[in-house]
Protein backbone atom coordinates (compact mmCIF):
# COMPACT_ATOMS: atom_id res chain seq x y z
CA UNK A 1 0.00 0.00 0.00
CA UNK A 2 2.65 2.67 0.62
CA UNK A 3 4.90 1.46 -2.75
CA UNK A 4 1.41 2.65 -4.55
CA UNK A 5 1.11 6.08 -2.52
CA UNK A 6 4.45 6.44 -3.28
CA UNK A 7 4.51 5.70 -6.84
CA UNK A 8 1.41 7.42 -7.28
CA UNK A 9 2.81 11.12 -5.52
CA UNK A 10 5.05 11.69 -8.54
CA UNK A 11 2.13 10.77 -10.93
CA UNK A 12 -0.30 13.52 -9.42
CA UNK A 13 2.77 15.92 -9.28
CA UNK A 14 3.52 15.90 -13.13
CA UNK A 15 -0.22 15.58 -13.78
CA UNK A 16 -0.44 18.96 -12.16
CA UNK A 17 2.52 20.59 -13.48
CA UNK A 18 1.67 19.15 -17.20
CA UNK A 19 -1.97 20.45 -16.80
CA UNK A 20 -1.16 23.79 -15.46
CA UNK A 21 1.80 24.10 -18.86
CA UNK A 22 -0.81 23.36 -20.95
CA UNK A 23 -3.18 26.39 -19.21
CA UNK A 24 -0.14 28.76 -19.37
CA UNK A 25 0.14 28.07 -23.07
CA UNK A 26 -3.38 28.42 -23.14
CA UNK A 27 -3.50 31.78 -21.82
CA UNK A 28 -0.90 32.78 -24.16
CA UNK A 29 -3.15 31.96 -27.42
CA UNK A 30 -6.14 33.47 -25.50
CA UNK A 31 -3.69 36.98 -25.12
CA UNK A 32 -3.21 36.77 -28.77
CA UNK A 33 -6.47 36.26 -29.54
CA UNK A 34 -7.49 39.17 -27.74
CA UNK A 35 -5.54 41.51 -30.25
CA UNK A 36 -7.15 39.76 -32.68
CA UNK A 37 -10.43 40.71 -31.57
CA UNK A 38 -9.34 44.45 -30.96
CA UNK A 39 -8.71 44.68 -34.34
CA UNK A 40 -11.97 43.07 -35.65
CA UNK A 41 -13.90 45.50 -33.59
CA UNK A 42 -11.92 48.14 -34.99
CA UNK A 43 -12.55 47.15 -38.23
CA UNK A 44 -16.26 46.91 -37.90
CA UNK A 45 -16.41 50.24 -36.14
CA UNK A 46 -14.40 51.81 -39.29
CA UNK A 47 -17.04 50.12 -41.05
CA UNK A 48 -19.89 51.61 -39.14
CA UNK A 49 -18.38 55.31 -39.14
CA UNK A 50 -18.17 54.92 -43.16
CA UNK A 51 -21.75 54.11 -43.14
CA UNK A 52 -22.97 57.62 -44.33
CA UNK A 53 -20.96 57.87 -47.03
CA UNK A 54 -21.82 54.69 -48.46
CA UNK A 55 -18.37 52.72 -48.26
CA UNK A 56 -19.40 51.25 -44.61
CA UNK A 57 -22.15 49.28 -46.84
CA UNK A 58 -19.50 47.42 -48.52
CA UNK A 59 -17.23 46.31 -45.38
CA UNK A 60 -19.42 46.20 -42.80
CA UNK A 61 -20.37 42.51 -44.03
CA UNK A 62 -17.02 41.12 -44.04
CA UNK A 63 -15.75 42.70 -41.15
CA UNK A 64 -19.01 41.08 -39.20
CA UNK A 65 -17.63 37.63 -40.52
CA UNK A 66 -14.68 38.18 -39.49
CA UNK A 67 -15.73 39.00 -36.31
CA UNK A 68 -18.17 36.30 -35.95
CA UNK A 69 -15.48 33.70 -36.45
CA UNK A 70 -13.15 34.92 -33.64
CA UNK A 71 -15.91 35.06 -31.45
CA UNK A 72 -16.77 31.36 -32.50
CA UNK A 73 -13.53 30.70 -32.11
CA UNK A 74 -13.44 31.92 -28.82
CA UNK A 75 -16.64 29.88 -27.72
CA UNK A 76 -15.18 26.19 -29.10
CA UNK A 77 -12.00 27.38 -27.62
CA UNK A 78 -13.93 27.84 -23.93
CA UNK A 79 -15.71 25.05 -24.08
CA UNK A 80 -12.53 22.90 -25.17
CA UNK A 81 -10.31 24.06 -22.38
CA UNK A 82 -12.77 24.80 -19.15
CA UNK A 83 -15.64 22.62 -19.94
CA UNK A 84 -18.21 26.05 -19.92
CA UNK A 85 -20.40 25.79 -22.59
CA UNK A 86 -21.69 29.17 -24.60
CA UNK A 87 -24.56 29.01 -26.91
CA UNK A 88 -23.81 30.59 -29.51
CA UNK A 89 -26.71 33.26 -31.26
CA UNK A 90 -27.91 33.18 -34.61
CA UNK A 91 -25.96 33.29 -37.88
CA UNK A 92 -25.34 36.98 -39.36
CA UNK A 93 -28.11 37.83 -41.66
CA UNK A 94 -26.40 36.94 -45.11
CA UNK A 95 -28.37 36.71 -48.32
CA UNK A 96 -27.09 36.00 -51.67
CA UNK A 97 -29.43 37.87 -53.59
CA UNK A 98 -29.40 40.99 -51.18
CA UNK A 99 -28.06 44.15 -51.76
CA UNK A 100 -24.92 45.43 -49.93
CA UNK A 101 -27.25 47.96 -47.94
CA UNK A 102 -29.87 45.83 -47.02
CA UNK A 103 -27.11 43.22 -45.56
CA UNK A 104 -25.58 45.81 -43.41
CA UNK A 105 -29.14 47.21 -42.02
CA UNK A 106 -30.02 43.58 -41.42
CA UNK A 107 -26.34 43.35 -39.61
CA UNK A 108 -26.98 46.30 -37.69
CA UNK A 109 -29.88 44.85 -36.43
CA UNK A 110 -29.05 41.79 -35.55
CA UNK A 111 -28.60 41.25 -31.75
CA UNK A 112 -25.70 38.74 -31.81
CA UNK A 113 -23.81 41.35 -33.68
CA UNK A 114 -23.53 44.15 -31.41
CA UNK A 115 -22.89 41.50 -28.55
CA UNK A 116 -19.87 40.66 -30.39
CA UNK A 117 -18.73 43.94 -31.09
CA UNK A 118 -19.11 44.73 -27.18
CA UNK A 119 -17.09 41.49 -26.47
CA UNK A 120 -14.28 42.53 -29.14
CA UNK A 121 -14.01 45.64 -26.96
CA UNK A 122 -14.06 44.82 -23.74
CA UNK A 123 -11.73 41.77 -24.22
CA UNK A 124 -8.39 43.46 -24.63
CA UNK A 125 -8.89 45.00 -21.78
CA UNK A 126 -10.68 42.64 -19.29
CA UNK A 127 -9.99 39.12 -20.90
CA UNK A 128 -6.26 39.89 -22.13
CA UNK A 129 -5.31 41.42 -19.23
CA UNK A 130 -6.68 38.53 -17.43
CA UNK A 131 -4.64 36.15 -19.07
CA UNK A 132 -1.34 38.48 -18.99
CA UNK A 133 -1.29 37.99 -15.30
CA UNK A 134 0.37 34.36 -15.32
CA UNK A 135 2.48 35.00 -18.17
CA UNK A 136 3.78 37.86 -16.89
CA UNK A 137 4.52 36.30 -13.13
CA UNK A 138 6.46 33.27 -15.10
CA UNK A 139 8.21 35.70 -17.45
CA UNK A 140 9.25 37.50 -14.73
CA UNK A 141 9.80 34.76 -12.34
CA UNK A 142 12.34 33.06 -15.09
CA UNK A 143 13.95 36.65 -15.09
CA UNK A 144 14.79 36.54 -11.75
CA UNK A 145 15.41 32.05 -11.29
CA UNK A 146 17.59 32.17 -14.49
CA UNK A 147 19.40 35.88 -15.60
CA UNK A 148 19.26 37.52 -12.15
CA UNK A 149 22.23 35.44 -10.81
CA UNK A 150 24.61 35.60 -13.95
CA UNK A 151 24.14 39.64 -14.37
CA UNK A 152 23.77 41.25 -11.06
CA UNK A 153 27.31 41.91 -10.57
CA UNK A 154 27.25 44.38 -13.94
CA UNK A 155 24.02 46.47 -13.26
CA UNK A 156 25.83 48.41 -10.26
CA UNK A 157 24.22 48.54 -6.82
CA UNK A 158 21.18 50.40 -8.30
CA UNK A 159 20.00 46.68 -9.50
CA UNK A 160 16.25 46.11 -8.00
CA UNK A 161 14.40 42.65 -8.64
CA UNK A 162 10.44 43.14 -7.70
CA UNK A 163 11.33 44.74 -3.76
CA UNK A 164 15.02 43.24 -3.59
CA UNK A 165 18.01 45.25 -4.16
CA UNK A 166 20.28 43.00 -5.56
CA UNK A 167 23.67 44.02 -4.50
CA UNK A 168 25.17 41.13 -2.59
CA UNK A 169 25.18 37.48 -3.05
CA UNK A 170 22.37 36.81 -0.57
CA UNK A 171 20.35 39.12 -1.86
CA UNK A 172 20.89 37.44 -5.41
CA UNK A 173 19.55 34.11 -3.77
CA UNK A 174 17.25 36.13 -2.43
CA UNK A 175 16.19 37.35 -5.64
CA UNK A 176 16.33 33.64 -7.32
CA UNK A 177 14.04 32.61 -4.54
CA UNK A 178 11.49 35.04 -5.00
CA UNK A 179 11.36 34.18 -8.96
CA UNK A 180 11.16 30.80 -8.69
CA UNK A 181 7.66 31.55 -6.17
CA UNK A 182 6.54 33.47 -8.98
CA UNK A 183 7.03 31.36 -11.52
CA UNK A 184 5.31 28.68 -9.30
CA UNK A 185 2.70 31.45 -8.59
CA UNK A 186 2.18 31.95 -12.12
CA UNK A 187 1.77 28.41 -13.26
CA UNK A 188 -0.62 27.36 -10.67
CA UNK A 189 -2.93 30.06 -10.87
CA UNK A 190 -2.60 29.76 -14.92
CA UNK A 191 -5.92 27.05 -14.61
CA UNK A 192 -7.86 29.43 -12.58
CA UNK A 193 -6.91 32.15 -14.73
CA UNK A 194 -8.73 30.60 -17.53
CA UNK A 195 -11.22 29.21 -16.03
CA UNK A 196 -12.54 32.66 -15.01
CA UNK A 197 -11.90 34.66 -18.51
CA UNK A 198 -14.04 31.80 -19.71
CA UNK A 199 -16.47 32.68 -17.51
CA UNK A 200 -16.14 36.75 -18.02
CA UNK A 201 -16.69 36.38 -21.78
CA UNK A 202 -19.04 33.96 -21.59
CA UNK A 203 -21.58 36.95 -20.52
CA UNK A 204 -21.06 38.17 -23.43
CA UNK A 205 -20.39 35.25 -26.14
CA UNK A 206 -23.60 33.67 -25.30
CA UNK A 207 -27.06 33.91 -27.06
CA UNK A 208 -29.35 36.68 -26.27
CA UNK A 209 -31.87 35.73 -24.23
CA UNK A 210 -34.63 36.04 -26.69
CA UNK A 211 -32.40 34.14 -28.65
CA UNK A 212 -32.26 30.85 -26.36
CA UNK A 213 -36.39 31.20 -25.78
CA UNK A 214 -37.12 30.65 -29.19
CA UNK A 215 -34.40 28.09 -30.02
CA UNK A 216 -35.62 26.36 -26.53
CA UNK A 217 -39.41 26.22 -27.89
CA UNK A 218 -38.33 24.79 -31.25
CA UNK A 219 -36.92 22.30 -29.36
CA UNK A 220 -39.50 21.51 -26.84
CA UNK A 221 -41.89 21.14 -29.81
CA UNK A 222 -39.36 19.29 -32.25
CA UNK A 223 -39.13 16.96 -28.87
CA UNK A 224 -42.81 16.78 -27.84
CA UNK A 225 -43.58 15.34 -31.64
CA UNK A 226 -40.56 12.96 -31.44
CA UNK A 227 -41.99 11.68 -27.95
CA UNK A 228 -45.52 11.28 -29.34
CA UNK A 229 -44.27 9.22 -32.07
CA UNK A 230 -41.98 7.12 -29.90
CA UNK A 231 -44.37 6.73 -27.45
CA UNK A 232 -47.05 5.40 -30.65
CA UNK A 233 -43.72 2.64 -31.25
CA UNK A 234 -43.41 1.62 -27.96
CA UNK A 235 -47.29 0.97 -28.04
CA UNK A 236 -47.60 -1.42 -31.24
CA UNK A 237 -44.19 -2.98 -30.05
CA UNK A 238 -46.29 -4.14 -26.57
CA UNK A 239 -48.99 -5.06 -28.67
CA UNK A 240 -47.09 -6.82 -31.04
CA UNK A 241 -45.17 -9.00 -28.44
CA UNK A 242 -48.31 -9.71 -26.53
CA UNK A 243 -49.64 -11.36 -29.52
CA UNK A 244 -47.01 -12.60 -30.58
CA UNK A 245 -45.49 -13.97 -27.62
CA UNK A 246 -47.89 -14.54 -24.28
CA UNK A 247 -51.15 -14.29 -25.81
CA UNK A 248 -50.31 -16.95 -27.93
CA UNK A 249 -49.04 -19.34 -25.40
CA UNK A 250 -51.97 -18.47 -23.63
CA UNK A 251 -54.03 -19.88 -25.98
CA UNK A 252 -52.03 -22.94 -26.93
CA UNK A 253 -52.42 -23.33 -23.04
CA UNK A 254 -56.20 -23.23 -22.77
CA UNK A 255 -56.52 -25.76 -25.96
CA UNK A 256 -54.17 -28.28 -24.48
CA UNK A 257 -56.03 -28.16 -20.97
CA UNK A 258 -58.96 -28.48 -22.73
CA UNK A 259 -57.47 -31.72 -24.48
CA UNK A 260 -56.09 -32.84 -21.13
CA UNK A 261 -59.57 -32.68 -19.96
CA UNK A 262 -61.11 -34.91 -22.49
CA UNK A 263 -58.15 -37.50 -21.67
CA UNK A 264 -57.88 -37.59 -18.12
CA UNK A 265 -60.41 -40.60 -17.34
CA UNK A 266 -59.85 -42.30 -20.45
CA UNK A 267 -56.17 -41.88 -21.34
CA UNK A 268 -54.59 -40.53 -17.86
CA UNK A 269 -50.91 -41.07 -19.20
CA UNK A 270 -51.78 -39.06 -22.07
CA UNK A 271 -53.39 -36.38 -20.22
CA UNK A 272 -50.35 -36.29 -17.79
CA UNK A 273 -47.64 -35.56 -20.68
CA UNK A 274 -50.35 -32.74 -21.40
CA UNK A 275 -50.43 -31.75 -18.17
CA UNK A 276 -46.65 -31.12 -17.81
CA UNK A 277 -46.32 -29.27 -21.34
CA UNK A 278 -48.74 -27.23 -19.86
CA UNK A 279 -46.63 -25.93 -17.35
CA UNK A 280 -44.00 -25.71 -19.78
CA UNK A 281 -46.27 -23.75 -21.77
CA UNK A 282 -46.92 -21.52 -18.72
CA UNK A 283 -43.33 -21.34 -18.03
CA UNK A 284 -42.80 -19.67 -21.05
CA UNK A 285 -45.92 -17.09 -20.84
CA UNK A 286 -44.38 -16.18 -18.11
CA UNK A 287 -41.20 -15.77 -18.84
CA UNK A 288 -42.72 -13.84 -22.23
CA UNK A 289 -44.21 -11.30 -19.55
CA UNK A 290 -41.47 -10.51 -17.71
CA UNK A 291 -39.05 -9.52 -20.69
CA UNK A 292 -42.10 -7.37 -21.95
CA UNK A 293 -42.16 -5.94 -18.29
CA UNK A 294 -38.45 -5.63 -18.37
CA UNK A 295 -38.42 -3.88 -21.63
CA UNK A 296 -40.62 -1.30 -20.79
CA UNK A 297 -39.48 -0.76 -17.30
CA UNK A 298 -37.19 -2.77 -15.44
CA UNK A 299 -38.10 -4.04 -11.69
CA UNK A 300 -34.93 -3.33 -10.07
CA UNK A 301 -34.80 0.20 -11.74
CA UNK A 302 -38.52 0.53 -9.91
CA UNK A 303 -36.99 -0.83 -6.68
CA UNK A 304 -33.86 0.01 -6.26
CA UNK A 305 -33.11 3.43 -8.74
CA UNK A 306 -31.04 3.81 -11.28
CA UNK A 307 -27.20 2.83 -9.64
CA UNK A 308 -28.57 -0.56 -9.18
CA UNK A 309 -30.05 -1.07 -11.68
CA UNK A 310 -26.93 0.06 -13.58
CA UNK A 311 -24.97 -2.22 -11.90
CA UNK A 312 -27.60 -5.25 -12.97
CA UNK A 313 -26.32 -4.42 -16.45
CA UNK A 314 -22.92 -4.47 -15.54
CA UNK A 315 -23.14 -7.54 -13.49
CA UNK A 316 -25.12 -8.81 -17.22
CA UNK A 317 -22.48 -7.62 -18.88
CA UNK A 318 -19.49 -10.29 -20.59
CA UNK A 319 -17.16 -7.32 -20.31
CA UNK A 320 -15.49 -5.86 -17.15
CA UNK A 321 -17.59 -3.13 -16.07
CA UNK A 322 -16.77 -0.79 -13.49
CA UNK A 323 -19.76 1.53 -12.16
CA UNK A 324 -19.45 4.68 -9.76
CA UNK A 325 -22.35 5.86 -8.91
CA UNK A 326 -22.84 9.08 -6.53
CA UNK A 327 -26.28 9.96 -6.92
CA UNK A 328 -27.92 11.80 -3.28
CA UNK A 329 -31.11 10.24 -3.90
CA UNK A 330 -34.16 9.19 -6.58
CA UNK A 331 -34.93 10.79 -9.48
CA UNK A 332 -38.39 11.10 -11.45
CA UNK A 333 -39.13 7.95 -13.17
CA UNK A 334 -39.60 8.79 -16.70
CA UNK A 335 -35.97 10.70 -15.97
CA UNK A 336 -34.63 7.27 -14.15
CA UNK A 337 -36.02 5.13 -16.85
CA UNK A 338 -34.16 7.23 -19.54
CA UNK A 339 -31.15 7.35 -18.42
CA UNK A 340 -30.96 3.48 -17.55
CA UNK A 341 -31.64 2.36 -21.27
CA UNK A 342 -29.36 5.23 -22.23
CA UNK A 343 -26.74 3.70 -20.07
CA UNK A 344 -27.92 0.31 -21.40
CA UNK A 345 -27.51 1.17 -25.23
CA UNK A 346 -24.23 2.76 -24.92
CA UNK A 347 -22.91 -0.37 -22.63
CA UNK A 348 -24.77 -2.73 -25.63
CA UNK A 349 -22.28 -0.17 -28.47
CA UNK A 350 -19.19 -0.70 -26.52
CA UNK A 351 -19.61 -4.95 -26.82
CA UNK A 352 -20.90 -5.28 -30.09
CA UNK A 353 -18.95 -2.72 -32.44
CA UNK A 354 -15.63 -1.14 -29.91
CA UNK A 355 -13.71 -3.97 -29.26
CA UNK A 356 -13.22 -2.95 -25.91
CA UNK A 357 -12.31 -5.45 -22.77
CA UNK A 358 -13.10 -2.74 -19.92
CA UNK A 359 -16.29 -0.06 -19.20
CA UNK A 360 -16.28 2.77 -16.71
CA UNK A 361 -19.65 3.81 -16.21
CA UNK A 362 -20.04 6.94 -14.16
CA UNK A 363 -23.34 8.64 -12.60
CA UNK A 364 -23.37 11.64 -11.22
CA UNK A 365 -25.42 14.86 -10.48
CA UNK A 366 -25.11 18.33 -9.74
CA UNK A 367 -26.14 21.87 -10.73
CA UNK A 368 -29.67 19.99 -11.57
CA UNK A 369 -28.39 18.28 -14.00
CA UNK A 370 -28.24 14.35 -14.08
CA UNK A 371 -24.83 12.98 -15.60
CA UNK A 372 -23.48 9.64 -16.76
CA UNK A 373 -20.62 9.05 -18.69
CA UNK A 374 -19.76 5.92 -20.24
CA UNK A 375 -16.36 5.38 -21.67
CA UNK A 376 -14.55 1.92 -23.30
CA UNK A 377 -11.05 0.88 -24.08
CA UNK A 378 -11.84 0.49 -27.34
CA UNK A 379 -10.93 1.16 -30.95
CA UNK A 380 -12.77 4.50 -31.17
CA UNK A 381 -14.51 5.45 -34.04
CA UNK A 382 -18.31 5.51 -33.12
CA UNK A 383 -20.17 7.39 -35.72
CA UNK A 384 -24.29 8.13 -35.04
CA UNK A 385 -25.10 8.50 -38.48
CA UNK A 386 -23.81 4.66 -39.21
CA UNK A 387 -26.76 3.22 -37.12
CA UNK A 388 -25.23 2.37 -33.97
CA UNK A 389 -27.84 3.30 -31.40
CA UNK A 390 -26.82 6.54 -30.40
CA UNK A 391 -29.11 8.57 -32.62
CA UNK A 392 -32.47 7.02 -30.70
CA UNK A 393 -30.66 7.24 -27.25
CA UNK A 394 -29.97 10.84 -28.62
CA UNK A 395 -33.86 11.23 -29.58
CA UNK A 396 -34.69 9.54 -26.08
CA UNK A 397 -32.83 12.16 -24.28
CA UNK A 398 -34.50 15.31 -26.34
CA UNK A 399 -37.56 14.29 -25.15
CA UNK A 400 -36.70 15.35 -21.29
CA UNK A 401 -34.27 18.38 -22.94
CA UNK A 402 -31.25 16.32 -22.38
CA UNK A 403 -27.89 15.91 -24.26
CA UNK A 404 -25.59 13.18 -25.82
CA UNK A 405 -21.73 14.44 -26.67
CA UNK A 406 -19.37 11.71 -27.94
CA UNK A 407 -16.19 11.48 -28.11
CA UNK A 408 -14.38 8.50 -30.09
CA UNK A 409 -11.38 9.34 -31.69
CA UNK A 410 -9.77 6.25 -33.87
CA UNK A 411 -7.75 4.51 -31.66
CA UNK A 412 -10.16 5.12 -28.52
CA UNK A 413 -11.06 5.46 -26.14
CA UNK A 414 -14.50 6.10 -26.95
CA UNK A 415 -16.83 8.31 -24.01
CA UNK A 416 -20.29 9.13 -24.49
CA UNK A 417 -21.35 12.02 -22.24
CA UNK A 418 -25.52 12.14 -21.56
CA UNK A 419 -26.74 14.49 -19.38
CA UNK A 420 -30.83 15.41 -18.61
CA UNK A 421 -31.84 18.36 -16.69
CA UNK A 422 -34.39 17.08 -13.59
CA UNK A 423 -34.53 17.32 -9.61
CA UNK A 424 -34.51 15.14 -6.88
CA UNK A 425 -37.86 13.77 -6.31
CA UNK A 426 -37.06 11.70 -3.10
CA UNK A 427 -34.03 11.63 -0.35
CA UNK A 428 -30.99 8.64 -0.83
CA UNK A 429 -32.76 5.36 -0.47
CA UNK A 430 -30.74 2.71 -2.79
CA UNK A 431 -27.02 1.55 -2.03
CA UNK A 432 -25.54 4.33 -5.15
Amino acid sequence: MRTGTARTGPVRVRTALVRSCVALGRCQLASLHALAASAAGSLVVLAVLLLPVGAGFLLLPPAARALRALTDRSRTRAGTWTGLRTGPPDPLPAAADATPGRRSRAILADQGFWRDLAWAWLEPVTGGLLVALPLALVEYGAFGALVQPFVWRYLGDGNWYAFVPVHTTATMLAALLLGLVLAAAGLLAAPAVLRLHARLGRRLLTAPRTTRLTRRIERLTETRGQAQDALAAELRRVERDLHDGAQARLVALGMTLDRATRLLDADPPTARALLLDVRSTAERALQDLRDLVHGIHPPVLADRGLGDAVRSLALDSFLDVHVEALLPGRFPAPVESAAYFAVSEALANAARHSGAREVRIDLTYGDGLLRARVTDDGHGGADPSRGTGLSGVRRRLGTFDGTLALHSPPGGPTTVTMEIPCALSSPKTSSC
